[in-house]
């Protein structure tokens, strides 16, 4: 890993603003991916493990870092190293950066989906107003509770699965959080997003924003459904609008 981050160094010093608008303009691919597990097993694992988390408060899998939050940061740190830290710099091809970043947000699944990560600002403006994610789900005390909390999402998921979750909601949803629909024997129908449930009893969010209990035996009809109530992104973001969503949402680790 010292000898990829020193090369980088030489390839990138004096120019680094440059080189961070190429990546920024960069559209990875699958191709990127492979070609950044081929570079992390022979040049990053030795110091940063095979799972990204070989050095005390980083974990690149997940996205954690202590200087970094867009790729453009990400080819920075990669071009400048950190002093005092024992990182220097590394000499790749411009191509070679962008698989070694491409595979870091593919969550180091060689086979994953690309990620692209913009900028935190713009992104939390945009879950704030036009992606009108606070209409359902809760970010450090803001929003509604009625789809999961994000405020640690980047602390428990992947980038690729964070950004699954935004372009096919209903591939990315585990299972506890799927909604349910329930009929009491007085035929009041309650929905909401499921929390726990056991042989005889469930709890879920319903859509009120309140905790309801209910026992199986008082139900007249009980179902999970299998698709989210949450649309794509997509269908109302652009790539660039999603790529600044995701880092924002790659900045909420929790306490």
């Amino acid at each position: 890993m010292r000898l990829l981050f020193w090369a980088l160094g030489f390839l990138l010093a004096g120019s680094t603003g440059s080189f961070a608008q190429a990546v920024q303009d960069h559209q990875y691919s699958t191709a990127d991916i492979e070609t950044g597990s081929r570079l992390y097993a022979a040049q990053c694992a030795l110091c940063h493990g095979v799972t990204g988390d070989g050095v005390n408060g980083i974990n690149l899998r997940l996205g954690q870092f202590r200087r970094v939050a867009s790729d453009d940061d990400l080819a920075r740190v990669l071009a400048t190293g950190v002093a005092g830290a024992g990182m220097p710099a590394f000499k790749f091809q411009a191509a070679e950066v962008n698989g070694i970043i491409a595979f870091i947000r593919a969550g180091f699944d060689p086979t994953g989906t690309p990620v692209k990560v913009g900028t935190a600002a713009k992104g939390q403006a945009l879950v704030d107003g036009k992606g009108r994610c606070l209409t359902c789900h809760r970010i450090n005390g803001r929003g509604i509770r009625t789809a999961p909390d994000l405020s640690d999402i980047a602390a428990v998921r992947t980038p690729a699965a964070i950004q699954r979750s935004l372009l096919d909601p209903t591939s990315a949803m585990l299972p506890i959080n799927r909604p349910v629909r329930a009929v009491t024997r007085q035929g009041r129908t309650i929905r909401g997003r499921r929390l726990n449930e056991d042989m005889f009893t469930v709890q879920l969010m319903d859509e009120e924003e309140q905790l309801v209990s209910l026992v199986k035996a008082d139900l007249r009809e009980y179902e999970v459904l299998k698709t989210s109530t949450m649309p794509s992104a997509a269908k109302t973001l652009s790539p660039e609008e999603i790529a600044d969503v995701m880092a924002y949402l790659l900045t909420l680790k929790g306490q």
